[in-house]
């Protein structure tokens, strides 16, 4: 039964508030969240260990904001390549050559770190706040009651039964408890392999530059993780072997990157088919997905993971509000709400891009090859694609729950893991009349525990949502006007 309402969790009987499916980077990361913020929960995780293969490698600038805000970012500072410039590069020719230093981020670079890294990080991060992940147990069922979920766990094959306030499936492309709320995963699988490969370089390509080498044999995008260490990502007609050898690696190098990059030893690759697919809703009563197992695209642009972790940034400080009693119905709606739009744009992002670098096509191949080095001079498509690529342009015009644009905020008063939880910030005119000022400190106290009122040097009046997103901005000549427009937008999504 899926639940209606979603009513205040005050039953002793409740096991835990969040159990989280799957112990990847995302379901990692969730846990940590609710950690932080006093949550109850438990992460289960089917496997016997964490991932010793790196798999997905870059991390964003707003992925680092979203880490720093988290308490996390440090180790992955220490741990990271920094890249700075991205190359489109075919047959020898550069087509482009561009920037990545964002100024409007104090991380204006990509962070490369390997997710076996990511994930060892976040496991000793949970462990310090008391947490654990328990490995070899299964999720197996849940049937959804009113004001909880009972859940079937297998454990070596012994059962166990809990009950939990939500569920949130963080696991996988296969994912379990997708297939538990039968939604649809619509989209199409790409005719091609991709492969994967970590290799031991020479040092002729610069460590802080990501390569996208377009080919009419496929597409190779090159990762570097080290001056001398880089991931290579290539489409294959076919397969050979169980995984791609070093020759085949070699083989795909000399064909398609740019001269003189030597590859010297293999140590891990994988062959994968991939999907761009994507599920219609990410909630259904009391269950959320997030992740793979809501939406998989294409690893060109490397944004998947990304994309998981802040799925599940958007969605614990909602999860937070409702389990102490101030979300409602709207709150956790605006999950789906928010998070589709920005899925559909990366896949199709990630689609096109995919289809421009590998195209068979002679006319496409001479277009592309014309136009990519006239646009990229352009500053317009400079900011344009740094934006899309370091996620800083992700917002939540349209929300049901923002009036707006929505657009990314984030300040010195919001890092470190301290600065933000669930509360919202309102910006408040300083220099505003006294009625203004009082009117301001009235409405701070009909949402005392959710609000943090300050009073800047500003002619702005601006509400920051607990996850680094503005839900409401205005010019404070109309002050009461504004006012009563974030008492609707709190109102909207608050049992107040």
């Amino acid at each position: 039964m899926v639940s209606s309402s979603i009513d205040t969790m005050s039953n002793a009987a409740i096991d835990t508030d969040v159990l989280i499916v799957g112990a990847g980077p995302v379901g990692l990361f969730l846990a940590n969240e609710c950690a932080r913020r006093g949550l109850r929960s438990r992460l289960v995780e089917t496997r016997s260990s964490q991932s010793e293969h790196s798999k997905a490698l870059a991390i964003f600038p707003r992925t680092l904001e979203i880490l720093d805000m988290a308490g996390l970012v440090g180790p992955f500072l220490e741990m990271a390549n920094r890249v700075t410039s991205v190359a489109v590069i075919t047959h020898g020719r550069t087509l482009a050559h561009m920037r990545f230093t964002p100024e409007e981020s104090p991380y204006r670079f990509v962070a490369m770190v390997p997710q076996d890294v990511t994930e060892r990080m976040l496991v000793e991060a949970l462990g310090r706040k008391g947490g654990a992940v328990e490995y070899e147990t299964t999720f197996v069922s849940a049937a959804q009651r009113d004001d909880c979920v009972s859940v079937m766990l297998d454990r070596k094959g012994e059962s166990i039964k809990l009950t939990a306030s939500f569920v949130v499936g963080c696991d996988g492309a296969h994912s379990s408890v997708r297939h538990l709320l039968k939604l649809p995963f619509e989209g199409a699988q790409y005719n091609a392999s991709f492969l994967l490969a970590d290799v031991e370089t020479n040092e002729t390509l610069p460590a802080d530059e990501l390569q996208l080498c377009p080919s009419e044999l496929g597409p190779v995008a090159i990762f570097p993780m080290s001056a001398s260490r880089r991931r290579i990502i290539a489409t294959v007609e076919t397969t050979e072997e169980d995984a791609p050898s070093l020759d085949l690696v070699r083989k795909v190098l000399g064909q398609r990157a740019p001269s003189g990059l030597e590859a010297r030893a293999l140590h891990w690759s994988t062959y994968f088919r991939i999907h761009h697919r994507q599920v219609a809703q990410l909630r259904v009563g009391r269950i959320f997905i997030a992740g793979d197992a809501a939406h998989i695209h294409s690893p060109f642009g490397g944004q998947g993971m990304n994309t998981g972790l802040h799925d599940v940034w958007n969605l614990v400080w909602k999860l937070d509000l409702v389990l102490h009693g101030r979300g409602n119905e709207e709150l956790l709606n605006s999950y789906s709400a928010e998070r589709r739009p920005v899925i559909k744009h990366v896949i199709e992002t990630t689609d096109l891009l995919t289809k421009a670098m590998g195209t068979p096509s002679k006319l496409a191949q001479i277009l592309r090859d014309t136009f990519i080095p006239m646009v990229s001079r352009l500053a317009p498509f400079q900011h344009a694609f740094v934006q899309r690529l370091s996620e800083l342009g992700i917002a939540y015009r349209g929300s049901p729950i923002v009036e707006g644009a929505g657009e990314r905020y984030f300040d010195d008063s919001l890092r470190g893991g301290d600065g933000i939880r669930s509360r919202f910030l309102l910006m408040f005119d300083d220099d505003a009349d006294p009625s203004s000022k009082e009117a301001a400190k009235q409405l701070a106290g009909s949402f005392s525990d959710i609000i943090e009122l300050r009073f800047l040097p500003s002619h702005n009046i601006t509400l920051v949502r607990p996850d680094g997103y503005i839900a409401y901005s205005a010019h404070s000549v109309d002050a009461i006007a504004a006012l009563t427009s974030l008492r609707s937008i709190l109102e909207r999504q608050t049992n107040n």
